[in-house]
């Protein structure tokens, strides 16, 4: 599925739900927002979210432990879910999509590319996604934003 089609019916899900949602970007850089944003009718749910690109942004902005970042790293599970858990607290949304991972080329933190982590958050649960990618950068930004789409798609109840 396109990731086109799975915003569409994240979108419509949260519109009958009469939820909304937030994000927090890393390997992503605002593609996951992009495609959200993409579809009409998205104001009426998606808030906003937060590009952090930088571990100073994920500690500034989204309150990261830096004990975690320096134990774990950027691209690990304890990071990613910490995003998308202090994205839902930022934004003050039913849910949050956090997004961590090595596009490539080759390696960064220890971590091969195509290394992914994706976290759901709301108010009841939250999980995370280990993904282990092929393909050209351009490749796994977008498979992760499909995942990542798909994740939240699933939990979707409407």
């Amino acid at each position: 599925m396109s990731n086109e089609l799975i915003a569409k019916s994240v979108i419509k899900k949260l519109s009958k739900l009469n939820k909304n949602l937030s994000v927090a970007e890393s390997i992503t850089g605002g593609g996951l927002a992009t495609a959200l944003t993409d579809i009409a009718g998205s104001s009426k749910v998606f808030v906003g979210g937060v590009i952090a690109y930088s571990d100073d942004v994920k500690i500034n902005q989204l309150l990261v432990s830096k004990s975690n970042l320096k134990k774990y790293g950027p691209v690990s599970e304890e990071v990613v879910l910490e995003m998308a858990q202090s994205c839902l607290k930022k934004f003050k949304t039913d849910y949050a999509l956090a997004t961590t991972g090595v596009a490539g080329p080759g390696m960064a933190y220890g971590k091969k590319a195509g290394t992914v982590w994706i976290a759901v958050a709301s108010k009841k649960e939250s999980f995370t996604v280990a993904l282990s990618l092929p393909g050209t950068r351009e490749v796994i930004r977008h498979a992760t934003i499909a995942s990542a789409l798909s994740a939240l798609e699933r939990i979707l109840k409407p």
